[in-house]
């Protein structure tokens, strides 16, 4: 469910919360319920669950994962720290609405992560399929003419971009990248027009990476996210 303005609300589920705390694990010790917190809201955001401006009561947020208030505002306070969430005294929190400024830092810092863990990608096939997977996500979602999830697989083609470094630091710091860039594609009046373009081209890089042609890789990508700053910037000012 995708919320533009106004309040989230959501029956209980637990369930969601165990599942995702098991999945962050993988193999390292259970993480903390507001570490959980912390990364499920990150990953609500990208997966565009949250609209800009869309507030997020305590209450019903504690009572859908059973945790104490106490847990979510901490779980909150981070999410504000990462500039995905604001707090407004006597408002409680919202999502937080992104600007030009913002545009422009985050893809000058996606420009460093993603070409760098393109050149610099190893032939590991598990991380190329998980490539592969995000644009064969898109292509589905596309078929279906569900725009909005072709936006979120092209987040998650991305992600897999900067697997291709092995380093869990810069999965950690692309999650929350974005998480921000998520924000800002609520903006779009045509979802379909930004997105489709680049079903192709993610095609394109992946095919590449796995020929093993990493600098054309490298140089396809760049540009994708040349042209995706002026688009969204363009909407962003509009």
């Amino acid at each position: 469910m995708t919320i533009e303005q106004g309040s989230y609300e959501s029956p209980i589920d637990r369930s969601v919360f165990d599942q995702f705390a098991a999945r962050l694990a993988g193999d390292l010790p259970r993480p903390t319920v507001v570490e959980t917190m912390t990364a499920l809201l990150r990953q609500e955001i990208i997966d565009g669950a949250y609209g800009p401006g869309t507030r997020l009561p305590e209450e019903s947020l504690s009572k859908r994962f059973r945790i104490s208030r106490h847990s979510l505002r901490e779980a909150m306070r981070l999410l504000v720290h990462e500039r995905l969430l604001v707090h407004e005294t006597h408002r409680g929190v919202r999502v937080r609405t992104v600007d030009v400024h913002d545009l422009g830092e985050i893809f000058a810092a996606r420009r460093v992560v993603e070409c760098a863990a393109v050149e610099r990608a190893s032939d590991d096939g598990a991380a190329l399929a998980v490539v592969r997977a995000a644009v064969r996500e898109g292509q589905q979602a596309a078929e279906a003419g569900v725009w909005a999830t072709v936006g979120t697989a092209d987040l998650h083609f991305h992600q897999a971009i900067t697997a291709l470094a092995g380093s869990s630091h810069l999965d950690e710091l692309m999650r929350r990248l974005l998480a921000e860039l998520r924000l800002a594609l609520h903006v779009l009046a045509d979802p379909r027009r930004f997105h489709e373009p680049y079903l192709e081209r993610n095609d394109e890089i992946a095919t590449l990476l796995e020929r093993g042609d990493r600098t054309a890789a490298a140089s396809a990508l760049r540009t994708c996210l040349d042209d995706a700053e002026r688009q969204l910037t363009a909407a962003v000012a509009a």
